[in-house]
């Protein structure tokens, strides 16, 4: 296994093999979760450009919510409970990996927070009930009582900050009130560019071979992983442009609508026990059975199935590269 390193916050680096319990104990938290989220309307959002990304999730009763990445990128991680499901909203910036995790494991409902530590260049989180450390692309508990244990995504999506209001224009989105840094802190984003240097080969922090030896795509590119029960899959969102991919995936029929974000996300194909086949037509997605207009949070918008929502599937947005660290023999849509 990659050793996990902690940054030490003063440009070096301390690995976990070397660390004493006193400076793991002090590292926890430097970067600082959100433990108790407020949110605010729409309009609380107009510190944010339109192009500013959010990670986007929709509640089980239809209510939407909108993390700014501007605000992850200082905080990493936020634990809330929503409509009764306990959820983790977990971004790694050196990634761009943005995934929501339901908090619960059999019987245990977990709180995370932030070792402070990375592996294969991901945040390593930790879970305050037993102390197990979690790579944060594959949910998955690396060292301590939980090890080999997965957390479940829940269906999200990245994409701007305006696409997401105009599609969910009732969102409530996350306050920059956080009493931990002042709101001029998340008005700009550090990690500009970064993307490019990914793609360059060079990372922030070590990984292991088995990353650099996976040339299907670039490091840096930006793909959609998609789960069903025991199956996931990845699909490209770089260059895409807007685009539906009708895929079956652990037997079940599927799309993945693209648009030119790039922000992609899934669906179960099946709508009153009939699976529909996507195409694209114009600026919009149509499906080939009923001629109905669906966008791309999986609302029929028009023709003779508008209101029917599309079943959202678990996915995880991130560069490909903490993909390939956290599920090596993943499989890549090729068409």
């Amino acid at each position: 296994m990659s050793e996990i390193i902690f940054d030490t916050f003063d440009g070096g680096s301390l690995p976990l093999s070397e660390a004493e319990d006193g400076r793991i104990l002090a590292l926890q938290d430097a970067i600082r979760p959100i433990y108790d989220p407020a949110y605010g309307p729409a309009s609380a959002g107009d510190w944010l450009d339109d192009s500013f990304v959010v990670l986007g999730y929709v509640s089980e009763r239809g209510t939407p919510y909108a993390y700014p990445v501007n605000i992850l990128n200082l905080h990493e991680i936020v634990n809330d409970t929503i409509e009764g499901v306990p959820v983790l909203v977990s971004y790694c910036p050196l990634c761009a990996s943005g995934i929501i995790y339901d908090r619960r494991l059999d019987e245990m409902e977990l709180v995370f927070g932030n070792t402070s530590a990375l592996y294969e260049s991901d945040m390593v989180m930790f879970d305050q009930q037993t102390g197990s450390y979690w790579f944060q692309v594959g949910g998955e508990a690396l060292v301590g009582e939980l090890t080999g244990q997965r957390l479940t995504p829940l269906p999200s999506v990245m994409m701007p900050w305006g696409d997401w209001k105009r599609l969910h224009p009732d969102t409530l989105v996350l306050s920059t009130e956080t009493k931990i840094y002042p709101v001029a802190f998340y008005e700009r984003n550090p990690f500009v560019g970064y993307q490019e240097i990914v793609n360059e080969g060079r990372f922030a922090f070590p990984v292991s071979d088995k990353v650099t030896a996976d040339k299907r795509l670039r490091p840096g590119d930006r793909v959609l992983a998609v789960r069903s029960s025991s199956e996931e899959r990845a699909y490209l969102l770089e260059g895409s442009g807007l685009t539906v991919i009708n895929d079956r995936l652990n037997g079940e029929p599927i799309v993945v609508l693209i648009d030119e974000g790039p922000a992609g996300a899934a669906f179960s194909a099946e709508v009153l026990g009939r699976a529909l086949i996507f195409q694209v037509a114009g600026e919009t997605y149509v499906d080939n059975e009923t001629g109905s207009t669906w966008d791309i949070a999986g609302r029929a918008v028009d023709g003779p199935l508008q209101g029917h929502q599309l079943q959202g599937l678990p996915t995880r947005t991130t560069f490909w590269f903490a993909l390939v660290a956290s599920m090596p023999n993943i499989e890549l849509y090729q068409g």
